[in-house]
């Protein structure tokens, strides 16, 4: 029998469309029943047009379902697909904007820092609800794949809370593995096998990667079976044209712990005290050729952009729809070969996000941890880690302890456990007094106010108002953050991209002169 594959959230189009069709790569899913739905009956009509394409084009068997009520789509379903954004861009503007007024620089701002545990705020009491209709209409047993951050915060409260079988997932371990082949490769001599030829690249580099998500640390590395010390990979980033520039967060690290975090150097600047507390210190540390590398609010710019871009050029993305599907160009996203995996009994190895339970043993047993593992018909199977390097465990359990607390206080409302969790992080600690942290709470919980039924239920929200509007008001900053860049318009976007184009078209004609004269 065809299994039943349902995504939430699944107006989300690249990331919908890309699990999709990592899915129909494999022969025995291609009659799988797919169930699509979102809170957006525009997106979820593009997103559902597109892929009704890929199968119409591609003779695939398989079939979609589109629909807003949620409880029908996963009435029956295998797998759920959580790939939601609680609140969209209008609620991602406020995890950004107030936090900057309080001096609180980030740059994506959806796992940790102040962003990232509203963010949970948000998400956690979605994802419960998520998990009852999981319960009481899915098929039992049926698996919860959790996309949407913050990771851990909702993975952990799926678990203790949500009575499913769920997997945090994620693709970070991918990009550093990538980047520590290449760095290596060059540094040696030896050929460059490219972003996407993950085969070749892992048979040359074999790594071992744990933590918890976002702050994940390759712990033992091997290059053509030879062990890689901290000390040969500092000299590959840091000899690395590119990479030393746009990852310098990450190589300090490196260079101070003595090994390498899997998150980009955007993401992990805002994880830690040391990198985006000083505004004058932070163009240092960040490169603006990429959001990812820094940029203060780079990632609510970039899906601003994308969201204008795909309303604009829907017409031409739908036109375009229905290129071949093949396994070349399946991609590292977990979700397919797990499913894989448990239907057809060939064993997957990747990085799963659970509990740890001892896995890495010098973090809480209670944290959800991302490590090896592996994937067959009886399930998903951690691999034991056993210590991590004590500053790398260090770091973690910081975080941990954040979660710990934004996964209680989301579940039960407490404003008070929010606030102590915000008082905890360890940026936002690095910036703020405790009254500021317990102004910018209240703020952030009026603002956010309808997305926080929680809060409202119990009445933190109207005491957030009167507290506000009786209180001494700490002094706010008036100012966009210390790398903030404008949102392009579809035609500024338009243009740039021709430029790309143009300039790539160039480069390589250059090349083929190079190679012709010998050089």
């Amino acid at each position: 029998m065809p299994i039943k594959v349902a995504f939430i959230g699944a107006g989300s189009v690249g990331f919908t469309r890309r699990l999709f069709r990592d899915m129909l790569s494999v022969p025995e899913l291609q009659d799988t029943k797919f169930a699509f739905t979102d809170i957006s009956k525009d997106n979820l009509s593009r997103v559902a047009q597109l892929c009704e394409k890929d199968l119409r084009e591609n003779k695939i068997p398989a079939t979609i379902t589109s629909t807003t009520d949620r409880r029908r789509a996963l009435e029956g379903a295998d797998y759920i697909i959580n790939c939601t954004r609680i609140g969209g861009l209008e609620a991602f503007a406020t995890d950004i904007d107030i936090p900057l007024k309080y001096g609180v620089d980030q740059c994506v701002g959806d796992t940790l820092c102040i962003g990232g545990i509203m963010y949970g705020q948000r998400n956690i009491v979605q994802v419960l609800d998520f998990c009852r209709d999981i319960r009481e209409v899915a098929k039992p047993g049926a698996l919860f794949l959790n996309y949407a951050n913050p990771m851990a915060m909702n993975t952990w409260a799926a678990i203790d809370y949500g009575g499913v079988n769920v997997v945090g997932l994620c693709h970070g371990v991918e990009g550093g593995w990538a980047q520590i082949d290449m760095v290596l490769a060059r540094l040696h001599g030896d050929p460059d096998f490219g972003w996407h030829d993950r085969a070749r690249r892992r048979q040359r580099t074999e790594i071992i990667c744990a933590g918890i998500n976002h702050q994940t640390w390759y712990t033992s590395i091997l290059y053509n079976g030879r062990p890689v010390t901290g000390a040969e990979l500092l000299e590959a980033f840091e000899k690395h044209p590119h990479l030393r520039q746009t990852e310098k967060v990450r190589i300090d690290v490196l260079r101070r712990f003595g090994y390498y975090s899997t998150e980009s150097n955007g993401h992990l600047s805002e994880y830690v005290p040391w990198y985006r507390k000083d505004p004058k210190k932070i163009h240092h540390w960040i490169d603006l050729s990429s959001w990812i590398n820094g940029e203060t609010g780079g990632y609510l710019r970039v899906c601003t952009e994308g969201q204008g871009w795909f309303k604009t050029d829907f017409p031409k993305w739908l036109a375009e729809a229905g290129k071949p599907i093949t396994q070349d160009e399946r991609s590292s996203e977990h979700g397919s070969y797990i499913i894989e995996a448990q239907e057809t009994g060939r064993v997957y190895r990747g990085h799963f996000n659970l509990r740890n339970h001892g896995c890495i043993s010098n973090l809480p047993a209670d944290s959800i941890i991302e490590a090896p593992g592996y994937v067959d018909k009886f399930g998903i199977h951690l691999t034991p880690v056993g210590d991590l390097p004590l500053a790398c465990a260090a770091t973690c359990t910081a975080s941990i302890n954040v979660q710990r607390m934004s996964v209680r206080a989301a579940v039960t409302g407490d404003a008070l456990l929010l606030k102590q969790a915000v008082l905890h992080d360890p940026l936002t600690a690095a910036i703020c007094d405790p009254e500021q942290i317990w102004q910018m709470v209240d703020e952030m919980l009026v603002a956010q106010a309808q997305w926080l039924p929680q809060y409202r239920a119990n009445g933190s929200v109207a005491a957030a108002k009167k507290r506000l509007a009786k209180c001494k008001r700490v002094k706010l900053l008036k100012w966009r953050g210390a790398a903030r860049l404008k949102v392009k318009s579809v035609t500024e976007l338009r243009k740039t991209k021709e430029a790309s184009v143009l300039a790539a078209d160039k480069a390589a004609a250059q090349r083929a002169k190079d190679a012709a004269k010998g050089k």
